[in-house]
């Protein structure tokens, strides 16, 4: 499972026709894009796709589409399953045995409950036990509210069927850097903090789960492989050119500003978000378009095949 847990994954946003209903054809596509320009693999219903809005057989189709997409890739597929309620959490798991190219399952740390880590330990133990594929832990404490030490998260990647973990701490603590020095055997980090990735990386992270690669897919794909491979200088350059990128993609709350620029570039039929979210403004809009244009000609002028890889998904295959 190690070697399936490396390199970029994207988290899918979940496109809305312009009257809010799912938009298939243009998920398929995007789902196709991010792949054939260099992304390892696709996460499905976690927080960019707006998945607590979605109804469960809006969910459904979302696994089809992204599962039929990874089989003829032949790429990973990590599906978001899970909430603070332990038995909901296990029928939801149970629930993905019907799309055997579900390769991992993202689960949050129970969120608003807080019940400390022995209650996140326990709970765990009880998924991992059960779980038709292996679990790949999201540690998100600014939104579920349950800090985690570095100790508990290395007790909790020694279990069984838990297979890594969405690191999002909103930084680079001493947890993180104790854990980075003290991973277990087999566990896999994922960065997946946009702004962070390129610190995490550094670290030793084996790859990451990042929103902002929605869009410059090729770019985002090539950062993470610079930096699997040693490449310490083209890692740095293109960590620095992409950060100014994420943040403008962060200025809104996740997924609006991608969804607007996304749709600024002709890839999904509207910039729509379900309530409680409301549209990216113009101007958070228009300063996300101009750092893209600016990422992709300091990306040509490093190197010209990487916008050209940008743009010509096709020659990743090649």
């Amino acid at each position: 499972m190690e070697n399936s847990l490396t390199g970029l994954f994207v988290p899918l946003i979940t496109p809305f026709t312009a009257d809010g209903r799912l938009a298939v054809g243009p998920l398929e596509a995007l789902a196709y894009r991010v792949l054939d320009a260099g992304a390892a693999g696709l996460v499905a219903l976690g927080t960019t796709a707006e998945t607590p809005t979605l109804s469960s057989a809006e969910r459904g189709t979302v696994l089809d589409i992204c599962a039929a997409v990874c089989r003829e890739r032949g790429a990973a597929l990590i599906a978001g399953a899970g909430s603070n309620d332990t038995a909901a959490s296990a029928r939801a798991l149970a629930e993905l045995a019907r799309w055997p190219e579900v390769t991992a399952a993202l689960t949050v740390v129970p969120y608003y409950s807080r019940p400390g880590e022995a209650g996140v330990l326990a709970h765990f133990s009880h998924l991992a036990a059960a779980s038709p594929v292996p679990l790949v832990l999201y540690h998100i404490p600014y939104r579920t509210g349950q800090p985690l030490s570095w100790q508990a998260i290395c007790q909790l990647g020694e279990l069984p069927g838990i297979a890594g973990i969405k690191h999002a701490v909103g930084g680079i603590d001493a947890d993180t850097v104790h854990l980075m020095a003290g991973l277990p055997d087999g566990f896999s980090v994922l960065a997946g903090d946009d702004l962070f990735a390129p610190s995490l990386l550094a670290l030793g992270a084996h790859g990451a789960i990042q929103a902002s690669a929605n869009v410059a897919t090729a770019q985002f794909a090539a950062h993470v492989a610079a930096w699997r491979a040693g490449d310490l200088a083209g890692a740095r350059a293109a960590g620095h050119r992409l950060s100014r990128l994420c943040a403008a993609l962060f200025a809104g709350p996740n997924p609006t500003v991608i969804k607007a620029v996304l749709h600024a570039g002709g890839q999904i039929p509207s910039p729509q978000v379900r309530l409680p979210l409301l549209p990216a403004s113009a101007g958070t809009t228009d300063s996300a378009l101009r750092l893209l244009a600016l990422a992709g000609s300091a990306a040509e002028e490093a190197d010209p095949l990487n916008l050209r890889l940008a743009t010509e998904p096709a020659l990743i295959a090649r």
